[in-house]
């Protein structure tokens, strides 16, 4: 008598890369394509939302000088205490990862009954040490060009630009990560090609 043949494991890509590379523009084109997507920031902002645990542990932590006049975290003036300061974005870090980890879990074991591609968005997938994803789509941009993008597109001063690039796995550690890079370094044009390759990429792994 034949074995029932196993149900075959949704498809996961992680997507990662630098602050400005524009990997959030190439998750939504990934969607349009058929994707779904489980967002590690739209997580994080969930986490940190007031009355949640994280929100709470932060606020334990740095006090009431990362709030804003409402009560929810103020990014700019925490950003201005992690990105000066290793010790304490590893502190946050060690704050956040495992819950954002937790709740990823949740929503890919929501997603695996499906038969659509899951896109992990995980800006600090090389920091953050995910290592059970067996393919990873990089979006990767010259340092410089991100800088330019974070000044002129989200208001960054540019000390604070190249603090938050720096702060970051380098391009060589995220492309040795990848099985799939888009260069984001043109225009629109260029990358929805780009995705377009992509997504055949992605489409194949599933054959």
């Amino acid at each position: 008598m034949t074995a029932p043949a196993q149900p075959q494991a949704v498809l996961e890509i992680g997507l990662t890369g630098g602050i400005g590379s524009g990997k959030s523009t190439v998750a939504l084109l990934l969607i349009e394509r058929g994707a779904v997507l489980v967002d590690a920031d739209a997580i994080v902002r969930q986490l940190q939302a007031p009355g949640q645990a994280v929100y709470q542990s932060m606020v334990d932590r740095w006090g009431t000088k990362i709030l804003d006049q409402h009560g929810a975290i103020n990014r700019p003036a925490l950003a201005e205490i992690v990105f000066n300061d290793q010790e304490e974005l590893t502190a946050l870090n060690d704050l956040v990862h495992p819950a954002v980890r937790k709740e990823m879990a949740a929503q890919r074991a929501e997603y695996a009954s499906g038969k659509d591609p899951i896109i992990l968005d995980i800006p600090l997938l090389v920091e953050s040490g995910h290592d059970d994803l067996a393919h990873v789509l990089v979006v990767d941009v010259d340092p410089e060009i991100a800088v330019e993008r974070l000044m002129k597109h989200r208001g960054f001063s540019e000390e604070d630009a190249r603090n938050r690039v720096a702060s970051q796995a380098s391009r060589e550690e995220r492309k040795e990560k990848a099985g799939f890079i888009i260069d984001n370094s043109g225009d629109q044009s260029s990358l929805a090609q780009q995705v377009d390759a992509a997504w055949e990429w992605i489409l194949s792994l599933d054959s």
